[in-house]
């Protein structure tokens, strides 16, 4: 792929960041360090609980392990590079970087997208059809959309990155973002972008309509058979279960429809970057902590793990 640069030659982009908007960028530095390795330990030790406890081995929890997959990807891209660029005092990245960096960025939020209507259809078939779950969500089935949803994800990397790194870029080579995301980079383009904006905007429209429709249909006929529910105790369980999804979509999608689908009199390089920390670095660790915390299945397979070791050294003894 032939990334064009600009004009002038320069082949690097100038990554502002977060820290230049704060007074201590020290301790801010330390805060997000503490909040990555937050993350990456926090969707381990679900993706090892759902891996080791054959009680998790159904396809919810197939399903949430991908998504803690996808965080730690996610969130992998992003932060380090930012970490590392405050801590040397470079906060240079060349244009094959940049352009790597926005497909797995895009590439994964397309594919969470994508999971996270995968997840509300596997509770409609759960709640709606329990007789018939086993043959309708077996393990092939599962695969096959966990696959579908990751396809579907890279096809919307692989459309948007060389089309917005061929752009010309004569301007300020300053991102004011703390990644390559789309939008930021877009800005420093000196050629008229507003066909491929309507284009990306219609893209994401599209992204994010077929999974709400998805979401949306399931919850509706979730709730209607929770209704017509005689027993309190399984209403209260199927609450349980779809609060948690839907608190983990809200939190997406919302981000996702401010950045993507908003017109630009909403944005400013402020809000757009306190936006992405929010679904980029603090998402990946408030995830994990909605399916764990609430959720009785995984802290009983997190408790029996933790006894695992007392239990062994006992019978050692």
């Amino acid at each position: 792929m032939n990334w064009v640069v600009n004009s002038t030659g320069q082949s690097d982009f100038i990554l502002v960041g977060l820290f230049s908007q704060f007074k201590h960028p020290a301790l801010l530095c330390l805060i997000i360090f503490v909040i990555f390795l937050m993350a990456l330990s926090g969707n381990t030790i679900l993706i090892l609980l759902i891996y080791v406890d054959v009680h998790l081995h159904t396809p919810m929890y197939f399903f949430i392990s991908q998504l803690s997959l996808m965080d730690m990807t996610y969130i992998s891209v992003t932060v380090p590079k930012m970490l590392m660029d405050q801590i040397i005092g470079v906060n240079m990245i060349s244009v094959p970087g940049c352009g790597i960096q926005m497909f797995l960025y895009v590439t994964l939020a397309g594919s969470e997208f994508f999971l996270l209507a995968a997840m509300a259809y596997d509770r409609y078939v759960a709640i709606c059809h329990p007789l018939r779950y086993p043959v309708l969500m077996n393990h092939r089935v599962c695969l096959l959309l966990a696959s579908g949803c990751w396809l579907l994800g890279s096809v919307d990397g692989f459309l948007f990155t060389p089309v917005t790194m061929t752009f010309p870029f004569c301007r300020s080579h300053e991102i004011h973002h703390f990644f390559c995301e789309v939008p930021a980079v877009l800005k420093l383009s000196c050629s008229d972008t507003s066909l491929y904006e309507i284009f990306m905007y219609l893209c994401c429209v599209l992204m994010l309509l077929i999974p709400v429709m998805i979401i949306s249909s399931s919850y509706y006929f979730i709730l209607l058979t929770i209704h017509r529910m005689n027993s309190a105790e399984g209403r209260k369980k199927a609450f349980a279960t779809c609060s948690s999804h839907m608190t983990v979509v809200i939190l997406f999608y919302g981000a996702a429809i401010y950045t993507y689908m908003l017109p630009s009199s909403y944005h400013t390089p402020e809000k757009d970057m306190m936006v992405s920390v929010f679904y980029t670095i603090l998402t990946p660790v408030l995830n994990p902590l909605i399916y764990s915390l609430r959720n009785k299945d995984v802290t009983g397979a997190l408790k029996k793990m933790l006894n695992v070791g007392p239990a062994f050294q006992e019978a050692v003894k």
